[in-house]
C-alpha cells in the first residue's frame, strides 16, 4: 500500500478511535476553525441567524441590537425550535453598567389553565391549543432592545423580514424537521398552508417563503412589542385559541411583562460564573460547580473514567435540588443563597463515592445544611451493569436555539430561547405566519410539587445561558439547546476550557455524557437512570464507568451529525481574552451552527 495512503487512513482511524487513557483536549483535532476578531462576534443556529447578527454590528449596532436581529431571524429559519412564539432567558454584561444582568423573558401559565382541568382531561398534552403558556420571547427582546440597544425597530428587523419575504432555501437539518412534524401539523390547515403550501414538507434548497410572518413582523416595526400583547397580534391569538378550544386569551397576553433582574453566580478557578436565575434550572450547573470545587479533576484527566464519574454523580445531587426546591419564586419561596453555598456544596459532596454510582439521589436540606433531606435516603449501585449499544438512535424532539454575540463597545451576551417541541404547539395562528409554544407539559399535576400547574405562576424552565467574567471583564459567554442535557453539556465544555486548555471550538467539539437519573423536566417527569456517551470515548472507559454501576448508553457514530463524538447539546461559545482584548468563537459542529466575526 502507498505509504501516504497509509499515513492519511490511519489518521482518520484515530479520530474515531479513543486511546485508553484520556485524551487532552487541547491536544483534540478539531473540525471547525476558531474565529477571532476585536469587533464583534456572533455565533448562532444557523449562517443567516449569524449573518443578520453580524449585520447589525458592521452597521454600528451593539450586541443587544444584533440579539433582536439573531432572534427574530431565528422565527423566519428556524421556527420549529424558538422564536416569537416562545420563550427567552439573556444574560449579558452590560458595558456602560460594568455589570451582568438577567432578562427573564418567560411567560406563565394562562389564567384558564388550571391544574383541575387538566386533570380531567388526563394529561397536559404535548401539541395543539392547550400545551401553550404565554409566549415571553418577544418581551424579553424588547426590554433588551429598549433598554440597552442602539437601533429601531426597523433597523433591527430588516434582515428577517427580507427572508421571511422573499424567502430563503430550506437547509438540510430544517427540511428534516418539517418532514418530521408531518404528523403534527396536518390536524391544522393553517399550519399545512405555512409548511405544506404544495401538498408536501418543502424539501431541502427549496425557497420557504412566509409572506404572513413577514407582515406580522412589519407590525412589530410599527408598535413593539405592543403589537404582539395589545394589538392586532394578540387579538388574532385570543380568536384562534378560542376556536380551537384553547385556554390562553388576550388578558393573559396584554399582563405580561417581562423582567430586568439580577443573575445567580458562584465562584469557580477565580472566574465569577453567572447563570440565569429561577425560574430558570441555571442553578444546576453553579450546583455542580460548587460540589466538583473539592475534587482534582485536572490530575483524573479530561474524559477519564474518574473525571466522567465525578462530574455525573455531582450532575446527579444538583438536579435533585432542582426538583425539589426550583420554580416561579414569585409562588415559592426558593433558598438560593443556600443552595448556592460553598458550604452546604461541601456537605453535599461526601455523598459522592468513588468506586459506586448512586442511583438516583434524594434532595438535600439547604436551609438546614444536611446533605441528605429527612425522611430520604442515598442509595448506591452495587451491580456491575451490562454496556448497552442500541442499533440506532432518535434524538429527541424537545428543541432550542441559542446564541452567543459580543461587540466593539465591549458588550457581551448568552441567549438560550425556545418553543419547547418541534413546531411548539403544531398550530400557526391563521393570518400571522407563527406557531406559539408547546411548554405547558412542563408543569406538574401532582399536587404539592414545586413546579405544580397554577394559573399566572411561570414554569421551571431548562433554557439556561450561562456568562463568565475574570477580574470582572467579560470573559466567556457560551449556552445550547439540549433540555435537562443543557446544564450538563455547558459544565464539561465550561470545564474543558477553565481545567484543561481547550480552545473554545474544541470545547465545544469534546464528547460529553449526560446522565438522566433524576426525574426528567416533562410531565410525568419519568427517570431513565442512564449515563449516556459518545462511542468516541471508548469500550475501557465505558466499562470502568459500567463496574460502578452505572447504567450505559453508547451513542452510535452517525455523520454528518457529529452526536456520537460530541455527545449532547450544541454548545455556541464567545471567549474574550482579557489580556489582548481578542475574541475567540466556537460552535458545534452538530447541524448547521455558524460564528462570523472579525
Amino acid at each position: 500500500m502507498n505509504r501516504t495512503l497509509l499515513t492519511t487512513i490511519l489518521g482518520l482511524l484515530s479520530l474515531y478511535t479513543p486511546s485508553l487513557n484520556s485524551q487532552e483536549p487541547q491536544d483534540r483535532p478539531f473540525w471547525r476553525p476558531v474565529v477571532m476578531g476585536t469587533h464583534g462576534m456572533v455565533a448562532a443556529e444557523h449562517p443567516l441567524e449569524a449573518l443578520a447578527g453580524w449585520e447589525i454590528l458592521e452597521a454600528g449596532g451593539n450586541a443587544f441590537d444584533a440579539a433582536a436581529a439573531v432572534f427574530y431571524m431565528t422565527t423566519v429559519v428556524e421556527q420549529h425550535q424558538a422564536g416569537m412564539g416562545g420563550d427567552a432567558f439573556m444574560l449579558a454584561y452590560v458595558k456602560e453598567l460594568d455589570r451582568v444582568v438577567f432578562i427573564n423573558g418567560t411567560g406563565p401559565a394562562p389564567e384558564l389553565a388550571t391544574r383541575s382541568y387538566f386533570q380531567e382531561l388526563g394529561s397536559i398534552p404535548n401539541s395543539g391549543p392547550n400545551a401553550t403558556d404565554v409566549p415571553g420571547a418577544v418581551g424579553g427582546f424588547d426590554l433588551a432592545l429598549t433598554t440597552f440597544g442602539s437601533m429601531s425597530y426597523s433597523q433591527v428587523l430588516q434582515p428577517a423580514i427580507r427572508a421571511a419575504r422573499e424567502g430563503h432555501p430550506l437547509d438540510f437539518w430544517a427540511s428534516t424537521y418539517h418532514e418530521r412534524a408531518v404528523d403534527k401539523i396536518s390536524e391544522y390547515p393553517s399550519s399545512v398552508k405555512v409548511l405544506m403550501p404544495e401538498g408536501r414538507p418543502i424539501a431541502a434548497g427549496e425557497i420557504f417563503l412566509q409572506k404572513d410572518l413577514a407582515s406580522s413582523m412589519e407590525k412589530i416595526v410599527s408598535a413593539g412589542a405592543d403589537a404582539f400583547y395589545r394589538g392586532d397580534l394578540a387579538l388574532q391569538f385570543d380568536k384562534v385559541y378560542r376556536e380551537h378550544g384553547g385556554r390562553l386569551r388576550y388578558s393573559d397576553l396584554a399582563a405580561y411583562q417581562p423582567e430586568l433582574l439580577d443573575p445567580i453566580k458562584t465562584s469557580y478557578e477565580g472566574l465569577e460564573v453567572y447563570q440565569s436565575a429561577p425560574n430558570s434550572q441555571g442553578i444546576v450547573m453553579l450546583m455542580a460547580l460548587n460540589l466538583l470545587e473539592g475534587y482534582d479533576l485536572r490530575s483524573m484527566g479530561h474524559n477519564s473514567a474518574d473525571y466522567l464519574h465525578v462530574v455525573t454523580e455531582a450532575m446527579k445531587l444538583a438536579f435533585a435540588d432542582r426538583n425539589r426546591w426550583i420554580s416561579d419564586p414569585k409562588y415559592i419561596e426558593i433558598p438560593v443563597n443556600e443552595l448556592l453555598s460553598k458550604e452546604y456544596a461541601q456537605t453535599r459532596s461526601r455523598l459522592i463515592r468513588m468506586d459506586q454510582a448512586m442511583s438516583s439521589p434524594p434532595p438535600g436540606d439547604p436551609i438546614k445544611g444536611e446533605a441528605v433531606l429527612e425522611g430520604t435516603s442515598v442509595d448506591y449501585v452495587t451491580d456491575i451493569t451490562r454496556v448497552h449499544y442500541p442499533d440506532s438512535w432518535t434524538k429527541s424532539e424537545g428543541e432550542t436555539s441559542s446564541f452567543s454575540i459580543s461587540d466593539q463597545f465591549g458588550n457581551l451576551v448568552s441567549v438560550t430561547h425556545s418553543v419547547n417541541g418541534s413546531f411548539g404547539s403544531g398550530m400557526y395562528v391563521e393570518g400571522t405566519g407563527i406557531v406559539l409554544n408547546n411548554r405547558m407539559p412542563y408543569y406538574s399535576l401532582t399536587d404539592g410539587d414545586v413546579n405544580e400547574m397554577v394559573p399566572g405562576k411561570r414554569t421551571r424552565h431548562t433554557i439556561n445561558p450561562a456568562l463568565a467574567t475574570k477580574d470582572g471583564k467579560p470573559y466567556l459567554a457560551w449556552n445550547t439547546p439540549g433540555g435537562d442535557n443543557q446544564p450538563q453539556a455547558m459544565l464539561q465544555s465550561f470545564l474543558a476550557v477553565v481545567l484543561f486548555g481547550a480552545n473554545v471550538q474544541q470545547a465545544v467539539e469534546s464528547p460529553t455524557v449526560t446522565s438522566s437519573a433524576f426525574a426528567a423536566s416533562n410531565y410525568p417527569n419519568t427517570n431513565r437512570g442512564m449515563l449516556t456517551m459518545p462511542v468516541e470515548l471508548g469500550n475501557r472507559v465505558a466499562s470502568n464507568l459500567a463496574s460502578r454501576g452505572h447504567k450505559i448508553e453508547i451513542l452510535p457514530l452517525q455523520q454528518p451529525y457529529r452526536q456520537a463524538t460530541s455527545g449532547a447539546g450544541a454548545v455556541k461559545m464567545i471567549m474574550i481574552d482579557p489580556e489582548t482584548g481578542i475574541m475567540h468563537g466556537g460552535v458545534s459542529p452538530a447541524k448547521s451552527d455558524y460564528v462570523i466575526g472579525r
